[in-house]
């Protein structure tokens, strides 16, 4: 499997380090690198990337806020000096923390956890269902019987056509299980069945007696979805 990659990165030493494991590692295609995310991201709306490498500290615009503001597709390794975001990245959904300066076995860890999760995804489109962790169990869920997903604390409530099951697996994991164009993120606390929204009307979806926001972060990723672009 070939995965193609892009670096953002505003450190000199950081960025030939990175490109210099990149190049051990042959099923790895350095698309292009990056010292600011503005660019990243322009550059990320006309290409297919598989991986991002990002460094949070880039100046005007910081890597958390890219992953805030935008809705990336990428599989996302973050790279940084400080350890006091690793909450807030995983909070984001990104796959792996590097925390610089890290070595070639650490970033070999962290592509092999990118590459299985791509894998995952390959196989995505034609599954039926999964498994949740719910209380001390693990509970089959049928994805055609699922009509929203709610967060609700530290919980995610799976709302289907005959019962709620309550579960503290995070969005980023539920969404690597659930291919996107069956059920779609829309807003930090909610993904939506595609096939159950009755009606959407000013960024506001309707699925039976439920009204479902539609966030900025998401609108874009959604529309593609309902257009059939994804």
């Amino acid at each position: 499997m070939e995965i193609r990659c892009i670096i953002v990165e505003d450190e000199p030493l950081a960025l030939e380090r990175t490109k210099g494991y990149l190049q051990k590692l042959p099923f790895l295609t350095l698309l292009a690198a990056f010292d600011n995310a503005t660019d990243a991201l322009v550059f990320l709306q006309t290409e297919t990337v598989d991986l991002i490498f990002l460094d949070i500290n880039l100046g005007e615009v910081s890597g958390i806020r890219l992953l805030e503001t935008s809705k990336i597709n990428s599989q996302v390794v973050i790279t940084t000096a400080y350890p006091d975001y690793a909450i807030k990245g995983f909070d984001l959904n990104v796959c792996d923390y590097l925390l610089k300066p890290f070595g070639f076995e650490r970033f070999v860890q962290a592509v092999d956890k990118v590459r299985n999760n791509l894998e995952k995804t390959e196989a995505l489109p034609d599954k039926k269902f999964i498994f949740v962790k719910t209380e001390c169990r693990l509970e089959k869920v049928m994805l055609d019987e699922i009509l929203y997903i709610e967060g609700m604390r530290d919980y995610r409530g799976i709302h289907t056509l005959n019962k709620r099951i309550m579960t503290l697996q995070t969005f980023g994991e539920l969404e690597q299980e659930i291919p996107s164009h069956l059920i779609c993120r829309v807003h930090k606390s909610y993904m939506v069945a595609i096939d159950k929204i009755e009606s959407i009307e000013k960024e506001v979806i309707k699925i039976r007696e439920k009204y479902v926001p539609i966030s900025e972060t998401y609108k874009k990723g959604f529309w593609k979805v309902i257009q059939g672009k994804e």
